[in-house]
């Protein structure tokens, strides 16, 4: 019997809840505790179980953007994480035990990991069974659910497009059966021109009884996956771009519920209502899990800045990046010892254009000692080269979540197919 709509309701709520995990001050409890044994080449000391899988791919993408190379150890273990049938859960304790295709894979986990390995290389074959995954699982409407059979949400459809792009591949056109493209599926959860003046452009991660609500993880995912990137963003060149809200002028007929047509209107709606959110915020957002609270959410600022770099909206961008920067903010504090969270700092700070090496006292130094000792650290000389060889013929690519699997259900956060071909 499929869940009814209150348990979908109940699990999207869980999956929110997991975006603290990687954006909230203060991490649950259980993340507190050691990871199980025999772990060689996972990041960071904390337990694995929600937000293992997630965290290594960022990890890995945080490091691919400043020309670091993970250990092979490292990759090992992210690659063996990989279920039989290509799904990924948020972790395997026991890779030896298959996993429970109703139950135990995630859409976000597995496209953050199909992001992960497709920015580290020679892991072809993980990825097309990773993206072959997320084709047998996408629903009719074009979008993803935290599991298979779940509702579409804006976060697990971020994600899937960010993988898409990843791999080399154009998320337009992974079509469901219908002929729904993801994008199709992210403006169903974008509000119109009949929405609060102040939540225009706004994203939804899904429908309530009925009702849009605007949630401000679910808009930087969405935002940046409706530019066609994953969690990867490279700062962009050629000034900035101011965001354009939705054209709400009073005129005839349903104009006033007037809601972007095509993907790259929603990608700019959804910048012009988190540029003016982290405006009118001091630069940086506060808890989308508890709308009264005024403290900051460092990981849901940090995606917001790369979904604004990822439009082109630099300006806006580098103020929000200016404020994560400052240490009296507490986002390097935040971050310490955490390598998802590290990760999440140092992708905005490169979509920003900002060296993550002078924020916190080194970010990239800081994520390298979470992990097996990387196989290189380029300097900027070596990671130009790098760079123009992947132009030649390889390719490489921020938010969202780890995985939670408290209730059941996992959450990814968004971020970029920055080369036009895999690195497989």
């Amino acid at each position: 019997m499929a869940p009814s709509p209150a348990v979908h309701a109940r699990r999207g709520a869980a999956a929110l809840a997991a975006a603290a995990l990687l954006s909230a001050a203060a991490a649950p409890a259980a993340s507190a505790d050691s990871p199980p044994p025999a772990a060689p080449g996972l990041y960071g000391t904390t337990n694995p179980q929600f937000d293992g899988v997630f965290r290594q791919s960022l990890a890995f993408l945080a490091q691919d953007s400043v020309g670091v190379t993970p250990a092979k150890s490292a990759v090992d273990w992210l690659a063996g994480q990989q279920c039989a049938d290509g799904g990924f859960a948020g972790y395997r304790a026991d890779t030896g035990t298959p996993c429970d295709a109703k139950k135990g894979e995630f859409t976000d986990a597995t496209a953050a990991a199909v992001q992960g390995l497709a920015t580290v290389g020679g892991r072809g074959a993980q990825v097309k069974k990773g993206l072959d995954w997320l084709k047998s699982t996408q629903n009719e409407d074009g979008g993803w659910g935290a599991q298979p059979g779940n509702p579409s949400n804006a976060n697990s459809t971020a994600t899937a497009v960010g993988a898409y792009a990843a791999a080399g591949q154009d998320p337009a056109k992974a079509t469901a059966k219908g002929g729904k493209t993801p994008y199709d599926a992210l403006l169903s959860f974008q509000l119109g021109c009949d929405a609060k003046e102040g939540e225009r452009g706004a994203f939804a991660y899904l429908p309530q009884k009925g009702q849009l609500l605007a949630n401000d993880l679910a808009s930087a995912a969405a935002t940046l996956a409706a530019t066609g990137k994953g969690y990867l963003v490279e700062h962009p060149s050629g000034g900035d771009k101011a965001p354009k809200p939705l054209d709400c002028a009073k005129g005839d007929g349903d104009k006033d519920k007037a809601k972007a047509e095509n993907a790259a209107a929603a990608a700019d709606a959804g910048s012009a209502y988190l540029a003016a959110k982290l405006s009118g915020s001091g630069q940086h957002l506060t808890s989308a899990m508890d709308p009264k609270s005024d403290k900051p959410d460092f990981g849901a600022t940090a995606d917001a800045v790369a979904a604004l770099a990822a439009g082109g909206h630099t300006d806006a961008a580098g103020k929000a990046m200016g404020w994560l920067r400052d240490d009296k903010n507490g986002a390097a504090a935040w971050a310490k010892g955490d390598p998802g969270k590290l990760a999440k700092l140092i992708l905005a700070a490169k979509a920003s254009g900002t060296d993550p090496r002078t924020v916190g006292g080194d970010l990239v130094q800081q994520l390298n000692a979470t992990g097996p000792k990387p196989e290189a650290a380029a300097d900027a000389s070596k990671k130009d080269a790098k760079d123009e060889k992947k132009d030649e013929g390889g390719f490489g690519l921020w938010w969202f979540v780890g995985v939670c699997l408290v209730a059941g259900i996992g959450v990814g956060f968004l971020l970029s197919g920055r080369k036009k071909n895999p690195k497989l």
